[in-house]
């Protein structure tokens, strides 16, 4: 059991992770089309005890589509024909995953424009009113 390291703090069990190969699509030679070079990583985040429910709650946001109805956060990598390249490549994507998830987002504060940033507003809205004036055609009035 080998605990892989995300940061200082946090670190995930090895054991964790379901890890399974599969044909690689697309384009290739007659090799690549019958090995087991695509890998697929399979790594439930709700049952992690190595990870605060905020960085669970963060994850969940992040991984999109490729979190399940279940909880379980999937990865594919396909992009080598090699598969201990895709098995590491999958590996660093859900390290990088879980370190973007650790950085808590900064609050929003609410604010309002000053007033000089209005004045400023307006007077360009007039230069591009007065430009798009004389684009019209001249009447006679």
């Amino acid at each position: 059991m080998v605990a892989i390291p995300i940061t200082r703090s946090i670190s995930i069990d090895d054991s964790e992770l379901i890890e399974s190969t599969t044909r690689s699509g697309g384009p290739g030679g007659q090799h690549v089309n019958t090995t087991d070079s695509a890998v697929i990583l399979r790594f439930d985040v709700g049952l992690s005890p190595g990870l605060p429910l905020a960085v669970k709650n963060r994850i969940a946001v992040l991984a999109g589509s490729r979190l399940t109805r279940d909880g379980v956060l999937v990865l594919r990598s396909e992009g080598s024909r090699s598969q201990l390249l895709n098995r590491q490549e999958v590996r660093e994507r859900l390290v990088a995953l879980i370190k973007e998830a650790t950085i808590v987002p900064k609050a929003r504060r609410a604010t309002k424009p000053s007033k000089a940033a209005k004045a400023r507003r307006v007077d360009t809205k007039k230069v591009r009113s007065g430009v798009k004036a004389g684009r019209a055609k001249v009447r006679d009035d």
